[in-house]
């Protein structure tokens, strides 16, 4: 089934948020086989909104729509799709107890224009909002459908997983599974490159690839008339994407890499402590990020001048003088200073050069080495990234550490 997706709100024309909601549903509409074929943006005013759904039903048999579903008077998303899709607005007593009860819930005294939200078209099929006072809608007219959404990303999401997620999949008589394994240290082309022969040749399960901020994803999807048909399908080809790039695969549910290492942490009973320099506490704050990883991480100590590396962790001054601070030997100094301060399972150390400047022929931006101590595990890894910039750098460097870590314990 093709569909769009129509965004509702001039703060989005104006650049005043950022449309998060358009990619959310894309990718969610692709992971169940929809297809995609446009996106719209489109300011609070009526006639433009109804000009854009009957656009997009020329070639679409589905569009979802988020925002224009509020309070105020210049939300008129649901009165423009009742009128297109030939219905009439009525009150719904059972939703207006709902947003009674959400006000009387929060203490909050209920103005007499949230009653409009109520008012829905009679043919609908209500989505129920948890997270605030809009209620989402389906409505179907000659075999097309229009899902209407509210337009705050917490709202929409909760709304899409809840409700319009099990109405979009009894659409269909099918049943679709996917799975997606997550890497590191393989760029997309040369994924590609390693899956072509299946790629090429894909028709069920299908294949596709994504990059994103250093690391890179495959999602794996069959169609089936069962789920056992379907996943086993997926799994089928899933032994041979592990068995081609096993190396670079950290995992295949869709996890970060953060939540993959502190799982394994919190799995084995392991303590670790960190010393940052360029990222500047990046990983400590990643890792704290993770509920329960308080059974594991000592403590994260950044040490970013030469000063605070010798006062800190013992870092010798001729180290620093003869090697400088971005060094091999800098870098196993400063995981063997965090190992006699905290006496953790695993510490590991970071220096480097983040950029813009600061970078020579000898050390240029983006080079980075990581100190690594766990029982008789003692290593530095040297990295050299592309100078991106000084917030990918970091980025890399942190996603480096959680891979150090993930592959040696």
């Amino acid at each position: 089934m093709k569909a769009a997706i129509l965004s509702v709100g001039t703060e989005l024309l104006f650049g005043q948020i950022t449309n998060t909601n358009t990619v959310y549903l894309s990718q969610q509409m692709n992971i169940m086989g929809f297809d995609v074929m446009y996106h719209y943006t489109v300011g609070d005013n009526p006639g433009r909104v109804e000009d854009m759904i009957n656009l997009a039903f020329e070639d679409c048999d589905l569009i979802l729509t988020t925002g224009g579903l509020g309070p105020t008077q210049d939300d008129l998303t649901k009165e423009v799709a009742c009128k297109v899709m030939d219905d009439r607005l009525v009150m719904m007593e059972d939703v207006l107890e709902e947003i009674v009860k959400y006000f009387k819930t929060l203490g909050r005294e209920m103005t007499e224009n949230n009653k409009k939200q109520a008012v829905m078209p009679s043919r609908a099929t209500v989505f129920h909002n948890d997270a605030g006072t809009a209620p989402g809608f389906a409505l179907e007219k000659n075999g097309k459908y229009i899902i209407c959404m509210p337009g705050p990303p917490r709202e929409m999401t909760r709304m899409f997983q809840k409700s319009v997620l099990p109405f979009l999949q009894a659409m269909s008589e099918d049943v679709i599974y996917y799975r997606v394994a997550r890497m590191f240290g393989i760029g997309e082309s040369m994924l590609e490159t390693k899956l072509l022969d299946l790629i090429d040749h894909q028709t069920d399960p299908t294949l596709a690839t994504y990059a994103k901020e250093g690391e890179c994803s495959l999602r794996v999807a069959s169609k089936r008339h069962t789920a056992q048909e379907a996943k086993e399908a997926v799994d089928e080809v899933m032994k041979t994407v592990n068995e081609r790039l096993g190396e670079y695969i950290y995992s295949f549910d869709d996890e970060e890499l953060v939540q993959v290492v502190c799982k394994k942490l919190m799995d084995k009973g392991l303590t670790i402590s960190s010393a940052e320099s360029c990222t500047g506490g990046l990983f400590a704050k990643s890792v704290t990020d993770i509920p329960g990883i308080s059974k594991c991480f000592d403590r994260g100590i950044v040490t970013y001048s030469n000063r605070a590396k010798m006062e800190g962790l013992g870092v010798k001054e001729e180290t620093l003088e003869k090697y400088g601070a971005v060094s091999e030997k800098t870098a196993l100094e400063m995981a063997e200073g965090l190992k006699r301060l905290s006496g953790s399972d695993i510490c590991i150390s970071v220096t480097g050069i983040a950029g813009p400047g600061g970078g020579t022929e000898e050390k240029p931006v983006g080079l980075v080495y990581i100190g690594f101590i766990y029982g008789d595990v003692e290593l530095c890894k040297k990295v050299q990234m592309r100078n991106v910039n000084r917030k990918w750098n970091r980025h890399y460097a942190l996603l480096s550490m959680l891979d150090v870590i993930n592959k040696n314990i």
